[in-house]
């Protein structure tokens, strides 16, 4: 793909969007000094107009099997144990559903001991994909500090680690709060995390999406990383850099040299798509919309959906939201798979 960055340079418009120039020097950050849609003059970000660039000038993409195009998934593992307001929640959900065997889990689930946490969910998420032919990437929290609470350490999950391996399916490294822009941090989480997966990391997404352009790519290229799917926005599903394919991206500050990691742009996350829509019903369309995009242009489209939503009662509509995208992904015969597998694939077709 970059023998047609040259072609996008002279594109003003395209190329400043393609190497997110307005990031570099941001006028607002939000209180989490995060750079939102809100804050973008690019304000459709439905349409990938720099992938369709890209494939009026001659991209071509193809996929194992003959597939159309690919899916990403992935999976921030913020939670694996509930804190007291999602058990709160929950057991509230429950009742209202008169769920009384999930009222049970939710309220007494201590006394099985930690390993009965209704959060330590991975195989049952590997199951559901499974059935659609599906494999998935677990980013998990390698770090002793965090803007809420520290969440779990990462060594008490060795074993769960190595079942999510064993099976084919990615463990990555979510990284803290405090590391999107400290390459030490960084290392440092990379380090732990491999110590207790027994094998090399290679792909990562900062926690809440913190990000800063063009230094955590920078950052993460020097500490080993070969992809990041950070890039997407916390108020806003859709293309952030107008973006559908995995890309190489530029240093503006260094004559435009493009770094070397993968950055495969985050497209749909849960928290994002069902506080941004109305219904159910406008979610899915909304999510089908950007699916039959990607489709069309032989794209990547990536998903993040938080792996406690799967066992959350008072967000199960975010549960079933994923297993309907599966269905309408699978039926569209798409690639679905990790995001190191897509990763590789793109490395091993650079052009």
């Amino acid at each position: 793909m970059t023998q047609f960055y040259e072609k996008l340079r002279e594109h003003e418009e395209l190329w400043d969007l393609f190497t997110r120039q307005e990031e570099y020097s941001p006028k607002k950050l939000d209180e989490y000094e995060i750079f939102n849609h809100a804050y973008s003059s690019t304000k459709d970000i439905q349409k990938p107009v720099v992938s369709e660039f890209f494939i009026e000038n001659g991209l071509q993409c193809s996929y194992p099997e003959e597939r159309q195009f690919a899916v990403c998934l992935t999976h921030d593992v913020d939670e694996i144990y509930p804190p007291p307001s999602h058990t709160l929640l929950s057991s509230l959900a429950c009742i209202k559903n008169r769920d009384v065997s999930g009222l049970r889990e939710q309220l007494f689930w201590k006394k099985g001991g930690r390993m009965k946490s209704p959060y330590r969910n991975f195989s049952e998420i590997m199951d559901l994909e499974e059935k659609y032919g599906a494999q998935s990437s677990f980013y998990f929290l390698a770090t002793d500090a965090d803007i809420k609470r520290i969440r779990y350490d990462i060594e008490e999950f060795r074993e769960d680690l190595g079942r999510i391996i064993d099976r084919g399916w990615e463990v990555g490294l979510h990284g803290g709060y405090y590391a999107y822009n400290d390459l030490e941090a960084i290392s440092r989480e990379k380090e732990r995390l491999e110590r207790v997966a027994g094998r090399t990391v290679t792909g990562y997404r900062n926690h809440y999406l913190r990000f800063r352009v063009p230094g955590s790519w920078i950052d993460l290229a020097k500490a080993g990383f070969r992809y990041d799917t950070t890039l997407g926005y916390n108020d806003a599903i859709g293309f952030r850099n107008g973006m559908c394919h995995p890309f190489r991206p530029v240093d503006r500050n260094n004559a435009g040299d493009v770094l070397d990691i993968l950055e495969i742009p985050l497209a749909i996350m849960d928290v994002t798509l069902f506080s941004s829509m109305k219904t159910y019903d406008e979610a899915l369309e909304a999510s089908k919309r950007l699916v039959d995009v990607v489709e069309s242009l032989q794209g990547v489209l990536t998903l993040n959906w938080h792996s406690n939503n799967f066992n959350c009662p008072f967000r199960e509509p975010w549960k079933r939201m994923y297993e309907d995208l599966l269905k309408y992904c699978a039926d569209k015969n798409a690639w679905m798979t990790t995001g190191d597998n897509i990763r590789e694939w793109f490395d091993g077709r650079r052009g």
